[in-house]
């Protein structure tokens, strides 16, 4: 658990929050606050705006946002970069999340919302054209001009704290490498263009030295670099990831753990998904895939410890597949057929069908990643934020392997809340 400072007397102001990649996820999240500042919508999903606060009662229903002292929705300025020309608006119209009678309600605050140039490297996104791009082709001079945005964001709307979410399609597959270790090895391999080198890094590299909070959404490395770790130190900047916990995996870690409190037999778990969106076009690569697919995987060897249970789990075959299908768009099916075994090795079966919208799902998420990022920057919260395990499929943590179980991550977050209050005023709303 992070340690705290002493309580905070001041109450939040604005804050603003920029994402790199404002496709579908990051058009549905600008899109639903706009419709729940006009009382047109209703911020579902949203722990921190509908969750009660540790040990509220009938008698003190209090919310948990005036408990943490978070950022008033009100109060948020969105912004961002994006390789494809147009605003929000134009974005969210051509994901066809929203309705599009809604969309038109809310038109003059998504256009307002214009995406600046982002940087794009073909060799990490292989299914995806870059149409508006920074005139940099070095990365070092790509990741200046990011910072330079970033400072000419927080003037132009008069802002002391930024959040950067790296909200783009999936990298491909990368592990750690020598490029990536110090900030000074890291900053020469920039200016020399080193492959190694991921847009998503850069973004984070930028958004780190203007001392920014930042969360990563997706299962690309980005944030989980030892030089990312000493940059977050330096500039005391709280950051978390990976690949944000909203379908498939979500239910999965619902239900593995009930599994395994059982003590009952798993011979296999094998998942099906069809998607038809930018992101289901990207994973169709399967360089890409394979990202996703250390994601999605991880969870279930966690939770179920085949090398603790080895009668029970050991032979147990897990199998995950995405599958590119247009007509779908943004609502994503999963079907998943999981094999038990009961009583004297009886065999038994459980089948799942979620017809999901995975937008509408992660946009709620971001937003709380968002304002409990702020928070914990705020309470002097640096480095990985482990508490927030419960929003990631492969939760970033310090060292050792990452907590699965959905109910064990939730205790974890709630504990986290109680000394986030610590360094809280509660405000009136």
């Amino acid at each position: 658990m992070p340690t705290t400072q002493s309580a905070r007397t001041d109450t939040p102001g604005k804050l603003g929050i920029l994402m790199a990649g404002m496709g579908a996820i990051a058009s549905t999240l600008v899109a639903g606050v706009e419709a729940v500042r006009m009382g047109t919508g209703r911020p579902l999903g949203s722990l921190t705006q509908l969750a009660l606060a540790p040990g509220a009662t009938t008698r003190n229903p209090q919310k948990l946002y005036e408990y943490l002292n978070l950022n008033r929705i009100q109060d948020l300025v969105f912004g961002g970069w994006d390789i494809t020309p147009g605003t929000v608006f134009d974005s969210a119209t051509r994901a066809e999340v929203l309705d599009p009678a809604l969309l038109e309600r809310l038109r003059p605050g998504l256009e307002a919302v214009e995406p600046m140039p982002g940087i794009h490297d073909p060799r990490y996104l292989r299914r995806a054209e870059g149409k508006r791009l920074k005139p940099e082709s070095n990365k070092y001079a790509q990741a200046e001009a990011l910072r330079a945005d970033i400072r000419a964001f927080k003037k132009q709307h008069r802002l002391e704290q930024v959040v950067v979410m790296w909200c783009g399609s999936t990298e491909v597959f990368l592990t750690p490498g020598p490029a990536h270790q110090g900030i000074g090895i890291f900053e020469t391999a920039m200016k020399e263009n080193e492959a190694s080198i991921a847009p998503s890094m850069i973004y984070a590299y930028a958004a780190l030295r203007e001392n920014c909070g930042f969360v990563n959404a997706t299962p690309t490395l980005s944030v989980d670099l030892p030089v990312m770790l000493e940059l977050a130190a330096e500039h005391h900047a709280p950051v978390s990831g990976k690949d944000l916990k909203t379908g498939q995996t979500w239910l999965k870690t619902v239900l593995a753990p009930g599994i395994k409190q059982r003590m009952l037999g798993l011979n296999g778990w094998f998942s099906m998904n069809i998607l038809g969106n930018q992101d289901g076009a990207v994973l169709d690569d399967p360089a890409a895939f394979r990202s996703k697919e250390e994601s999605k995987l991880s969870a279930l060897n966690h939770i179920l410890q085949p090398e603790l249970y080895p009668e029970l789990y050991g032979q147990m075959s897990h199998q995950v597949k995405i599958n590119y299908y247009p007509p779908r768009g943004d609502n994503k099916e999963s079907w998943d057929t999981i094999d038990i075994l009961g009583w004297l090795g009886y065999p038994m079966q459980i089948k799942l069908n979620f017809l999901c919208r995975d937008s509408i799902l992660a946009a709620p998420l971001l937003l709380d990643l968002a304002l409990l990022t702020a928070a914990a920057q705020r309470a002097g919260w640096s480095g990985v934020q482990e508490w927030l395990a419960f929003f990631f499929k492969s939760p970033q943590v310090r060292q050792g392997q990452p907590e699965h179980d959905l109910s064990a991550q939730y205790q974890k977050l709630t504990a986290a809340w109680r000394a986030l209050a610590e360094a809280a005023v509660p405000v009136s709303r």
